[in-house]
């Protein structure tokens, strides 16, 4: 459900989409308001789902994982879906997994080592999973150019 946004709502959007850790007082001073005020329309922004997190991004290439691939998904069943999902959960290396429609029931992200990583955990952990028919994995990232938030909210924009 689509929340009804004000324009210190998307200037607040704006800001922490731009950077999490900017401080309250900075965006206050931005939008002329009180620090009290910026956090209590986070607060509220949070409360209502708006904002589910924040979060520090750790880049995967630095900490040994070399290979990113997107792979989808076909289920043996649609029913096993919920059954599914709680197993790649378990699954540290996918981060993120997408209901979608078409072919694949399922299409997710993960990172490994190295493409011989990649291919233990397709085997081993994935194509294991009860209810998964099969996989096919469809690309390999060479390199994340960018990755961002959505940051629709512009500072000047008028409802």
């Amino acid at each position: 459900m689509a929340h009804t946004l004000d324009k210190l709502d998307r200037k607040i959007l704006h800001y922490i989409s731009q950077n999490a850790r900017t401080p309250f007082l900075e965006i206050a001073r931005e939008c002329n308001v009180s620090g009290a005020a910026i956090h209590q329309r986070v607060q509220k922004l949070v409360n209502q789902g708006v904002i589910r997190n924040s979060e520090f991004v750790i880049d995967q290439y630095k900490v040994g994982y070399q290979t990113c691939a997107y792979i989808g998904i076909v289920l043996k069943n649609n029913i096993e879906f919920q059954t599914v999902v709680d197993h790649i959960k378990e699954i540290p290396e996918i981060v993120e997994c997408h209901y979608t429609t078409g072919k694949y029931a399922m299409f997710i992200k993960m990172y490994a080592k190295d493409n011989r990583h990649l291919l233990r955990l397709i085997l081993d952990k994935i194509s294991t999973i009860p209810g998964v028919a099969n996989t096919e994995t469809f690309q390999l990232s060479l390199e994340e150019i960018f990755r961002r938030q959505l940051s629709t909210f512009g500072v000047d924009e008028e409802k």
